[in-house]
């Protein structure tokens, strides 16, 4: 009697497992992906390198583990963005807040082809506008705005989040809001 006591009390045995869920992290060069990404790692700032062709983080968090597979956003890149779709469950796009009005453009038009491809239209989006820190930062209703996320993500699940890089928690509450959506389609796909 006192072992099964005892066992129950102290050998509870590993936590459950965290789910895992497939990301893909894009947006034009400088935008600030790889920093971002390597901020939630708790990565040293100094080390980071622009992104040139793709690379594949595994960013944990308390309730899951997000592997993201983030693409270089180089123009000669980014013509190939889209072979990397397969198997995503959710995206993530960076988007430089305070960039000049040809790189915004630029942004908004491939916002747009990813929020209408055919294997990322009904995914969760997580919509980054970075660079906040900056003065010539566009808030996120400006953004918004300029990149017409409300009629052209209608229906669709997204989030839009102002960041930057000194502001971990803020950061962090996007992609565990992410999560939550993540969540959410899970149960709808498993009481299909």
């Amino acid at each position: 009697m006192d072992y099964l006591c005892f066992r129950a009390l102290c050998c509870k045995g590993p936590p459950p497992a965290r789910p895992e869920y497939d990301l893909v992290c894009i947006g034009l060069t400088g935008s600030g992906k790889t920093s971002l990404l390597s901020q939630l790692c708790s990565e040293s700032p100094e080390h980071v390198v622009s992104t040139t062709g793709f690379s594949i983080k595994a960013v944990p968090f308390q309730n899951a583990v997000l592997n993201v597979k983030e693409l270089g956003g180089a123009d000669h890149i980014r013509k190939y963005w889209s072979r990397y779709y397969q198997g995503s469950q959710g995206v993530i796009f960076v988007l430089d807040s305070a960039s000049s009005e040809g790189d915004l453009e630029t942004a908004r038009s491939e916002l747009h082809s990813a929020l209408q491809h055919p294997q990322l239209c009904t995914l969760p989006f997580l919509i980054l506008a970075s660079h906040q820190d900056k003065p010539a930062a566009r808030s996120a209703q400006e953004v918004k705005k300029y990149f017409e996320l409300e009629p052209l993500a209608r229906g669709q699940r997204w989030i839009l989040q102002p960041c930057s890089l000194g502001d971990v928690a803020a950061l962090k509450d996007s992609f565990s809001r992410l999560i939550q959506l993540l969540e959410e389609k899970d149960q709808e796909a498993a009481r299909m």
